[in-house]
């Protein structure tokens, strides 16, 4: 600033003083607080009698099946103990989530009433019915939020389990786009669409391949719009990369497409930047991808005998990867624990078994050189099966195998199923979650060193895992421009991995009295998730954290989750919704908002 400059400012500074009232009067935002029951603006019963004419009777009152354990050796509780195991019916319960809630940070909590959307119609009645009314407004599809994004208490929830349709194209072109973008192999998909049901259209049946998550149950629409990685990321890139157009309800209640051509600015904010924020998704369009004739795997375990033998083991694996495993075939998860084992639960994409053998076979060597160093808890399984069986679960589960848990409810699709490992993660309760991508940068000859050492201070602390396929770096040049079009961090592009630290219980019950999560156990293993983390904050300051699986309690989440994105993701959210209809913790936008979404701290 000049001489001249802060002369002028000096100079202005007492007029300033004398109107500051005025203008802050002048530009204060008017005050917004969402209504509950029995605040003096909750609807009126014959107000939600209009709406629920509206959308076809679809609007029913929620409560949460965990009430019945009130009394908890009743008959009624124990079938609900049963069923709240199974992804498949949390997922057709509105009053519940897959997640239980976070220790100290939130609890799963039915809203007061949701609409069972069947159309995009049904979505535009309840937000515009929230809106004009100042209600906490709620999207579920899936309910895999470990943020507690898909419930809230005292709330409408837009619900679209129902909205269920898959349709395949062999050349889908965008709206408007006709004559600007080539005709491609694509599939459509209501948003209430869970995975397995996608995979088993596009996969199973087509023989094709459709980029989205590897746990079976969790939601589509969720998916995308966090950015989302499956098994075969490293190959495929993204989810949201892969999304050719949208249907969505925006906060005025109309209904938009978007794409690269129409409404592109809101496409853009869709892939990425985070579920439940810039509207309520009811349809989305995927690109289909080739499906190759194989995929593999490898599993096993290697315990070392000694500290010191298992920071060999660390350090051998880390050059291991970097020189076989950094590419576009290998994805999913390395384990490093206290016990000095490190349990390798890794897929490849386009090997069959002997090829994958063939990669793992100088590993599996090395240690076998070494019999009082490491053992090998059982002997390794390292397999492909047909890539069109992947997600067939009466494929994977002949011949003794038990690789999907199965749906056993009457009326259950044949195909209803999930990952057997899946299943820890279906009533869980948090502790804590935290997780960091980690440069290529790590993997360089000069580096490698530094990283194991991280990695094995890290695993004093708590377990640590690696998933591979969430981290685009090593996969093909043209997946991760791709998602350098997206909303998602940018750090992604050139992170090998994403580390995950987390620790939690399926074994408690928010809520039903002598089954609450032990407070003082979580709290001390939160801590020491924290301390674990910290040894690779070390080696990764500037990280960044995945928006769907982070901690609750992340500080400076707008750099961690979007990095240079926020401020673009800021200036959409304000277009398409500047009064914030659409609130999710750590949300685009939320920091205007209380921690429970009702009141409008700034803005």
């Amino acid at each position: 600033m000049d001489r001249r400059t802060l002369l002028k400012q000096l100079a202005a500074t007492p007029i300033l003083l004398r109107n500051l009232p005025a203008l802050a009067e002048a530009k204060a935002p008017p005050a917004l607080r969402r209504v509950r029951p029995g605040d003096p603006g909750w609807p009126t019963s014959t107000m939600w009698d209009k709406l629920k004419q509206q959308v076809g009777g679809r609007l029913v009152p929620v409560q949460s099946p965990l009430t019945a354990c009130q009394s908890f050796d009743s008959a009624a509780c124990q079938d609900v103990l049963k069923d709240i195991r199974n992804p498949f019916y949390i997922g057709d319960t509105p009053g519940i989530t897959q997640t239980f809630g976070w220790v100290d940070a939130w609890t799963t909590a039915p809203s007061t009433f949701a609409i069972a959307a069947a159309s995009a119609e049904d979505i535009a009645a309840g937000v515009n019915f929230a809106r004009q009314n100042k209600l906490r407004l709620v999207v579920k599809g899936g309910g895999h939020s470990y943020q507690g994004t898909s419930c809230a208490p005292d709330s409408l929830l837009i619900w679209t389990r129902h909205m269920n349709q898959i349709a395949l194209h062999d050349g889908f072109v965008p709206q408007g786009c006709v004559g600007k973008v080539a005709p491609q192999p694509a599939v459509t998909v209501g948003s209430g669409v869970i995975w397995i049901h996608a995979y088993d259209a596009v996969s199973v049946k087509a023989g094709q391949y459709v980029q989205g998550g590897g746990c079976t149950t969790v939601g589509v629409a969720g998916l995308v719009q966090s950015g989302g990685f499956g098994s075969f990321s490293k190959h495929y890139g993204t989810a949201a990369a892969g999304l050719l157009e949208a249907e969505v309800v925006t906060a005025d209640g109309k209904i938009r497409i978007a794409n690269a051509c129409t409404n592109p600015d809101l496409f853009w904010a869709l892939k990425g930047g985070g579920g439940g924020s810039f509207g309520a998704v009811s349809r989305l369009t995927l690109r289909v991808r080739e499906l190759p004739q194989w995929f593999a795997g490898a599993f096993f375990t290697v315990k070392a005998t000694s500290d010191e033998a298992y920071r060999r083991l660390v350090r051998q694996f880390v050059g291991f990867y970097s020189e076989r495993l950094f590419n576009d075939h290998w994805g999913e998860q390395a384990h490093l624990d206290g016990d000095n084992t490190l349990e390798i639960q890794m897929v490849s994409h386009g090997l069959d078994g002997d090829a994958a053998k063939a990669v793992w076979q100088p590993f599996l060597d090395w240690v076998a050189q070494s019999p009082k160093d490491y053992q090998l808890a059982a002997p390794p399984i390292v397999a492909g099966i047909p890539a069109r069986h992947w997600w067939d679960a009466a494929f994977m589960n002949q011949g003794g195998r038990h690789l999907f848990v199965m749906d056993p409810r009457p009326g259950a699709g044949p195909n209803d199923g999930w990952w057997h490992g899946d299943g820890g993660q279906v009533g869980q309760v948090l502790y804590a979650y935290q997780s960091l991508w980690l440069p290529a940068s790590l993997l360089k000859a000069e580096a490698q060193q530094r990283l194991a050492d991280a990695l094995f201070a890290a695993s004093r602390q708590w377990e640590v895992e690696l998933h591979f396929n969430k981290g685009l770096a090593g996969g093909r040049a043209e997946d991760i421009a791709a998602a350098r079009d997206t909303a998602t961090n940018p750090a992604v592009c050139d992170a090998f991995c994403l580390a995950i630290i987390a620790a939690g219980t399926n074994r408690a019950i928010p809520g039903v009295p002598g089954h609450e999560p032990d407070k003082a156990k979580a709290q001390h293993n939160a801590a020491a998730v924290n301390d674990a983390m910290n040894e690779l904050r070390k080696v990764a300051p500037d990280g960044g954290s995945y928006v769907s699986e982070s901690d609750y309690f992340e500080k400076g989440w707008q750099q961690s989750f979007w990095g240079t994105n926020y401020a673009k993701l800021q200036a959409v959210k304000k277009r398409y919704d500047p009064d914030g209809l659409f609130f999710v913790h750590h949300g685009v936008g939320s920091e205007e908002w209380s921690e429970n979404g009702f009141e409008r701290v700034r803005g």
